[in-house]
């Protein structure tokens, strides 16, 4: 399984129509932003799961995720506990765990099609200000998909290194980690432009 990218179940969420999840992720980060207690952020991130169970998805699209998410959300519950509050800082790193594991279900869910199709007929008002929806669209679900991407990448880097007895050294996962991350850029840029990608089309 490869993080990241459309994997295929017959589910109910695969079925769903992808602006309908894309419009429970927007709710989510609004509901988890207004109403952070510790009981909401337990039953969003149950919730959570229980949609990865029910999308039929291996238990390992979550947990690479969640490896991913420990490199940051670790150093920032400790900085954030230790400068400001540990209550506050376990609601941060809660909060921000539940919302990239539903971005991960949105991407793995749903066809880079059927956002790119969503996004424009939702950003397509933007237009008449001179913003271009498709521009715009492609951008948000390059994000959506980025972000599980790079747990894959973890994976593999981390499981590169600890042949080479590196696993404990940071700069040994930063690296190549950054390397992957501008050559994936690179090419999506050049995907784009062979494609004839018209950035100044705003209809």
């Amino acid at each position: 399984m490869t993080a990241g990218l459309y994997l295929h179940r017959d589910s109910p969420l695969h079925r769903a129509p992808a602006g309908a999840k894309m419009l429970g992720l927007l709710a989510a980060s609004l509901g988890l932003l207004l109403f952070p207690s510790p009981p909401v952020l337990a039953l969003a991130l149950g919730a959570t799961l229980g949609l990865f169970a029910l999308a039929r998805l291996p238990a390992s699209a979550p947990l690479s995720t969640l490896r991913l998410l420990a490199w940051v959300l670790v150093p920032l519950f400790l900085l954030q506990g230790l400068l400001a509050d540990w209550e506050l800082a376990g609601r941060t790193v809660a909060r921000l765990a539940v919302l990239v594991l539903l971005a991960t279900l949105v991407s793995l869910t749903t066809r880079v099609t059927e956002q790119l199709d969503a996004l424009g007929r939702a950003l397509r008002p933007l237009a008449r200000f001179g913003v271009s929806p498709t521009r715009l669209g492609l951008m948000l679900s390059l994000t959506l998909r980025f972000i599980p991407l790079m747990a894959t990448w973890v994976g593999e880097v981390r499981e590169a290194q600890r042949v080479r007895g590196l696993e404990r050294d940071p700069l040994a996962l930063l690296a190549p980690l950054l390397v992957k991350t501008l050559r994936t850029a690179d090419a999506l840029a050049e995907a784009i432009d062979a494609r004839c990608f018209d950035a100044e089309d705003p209809s």
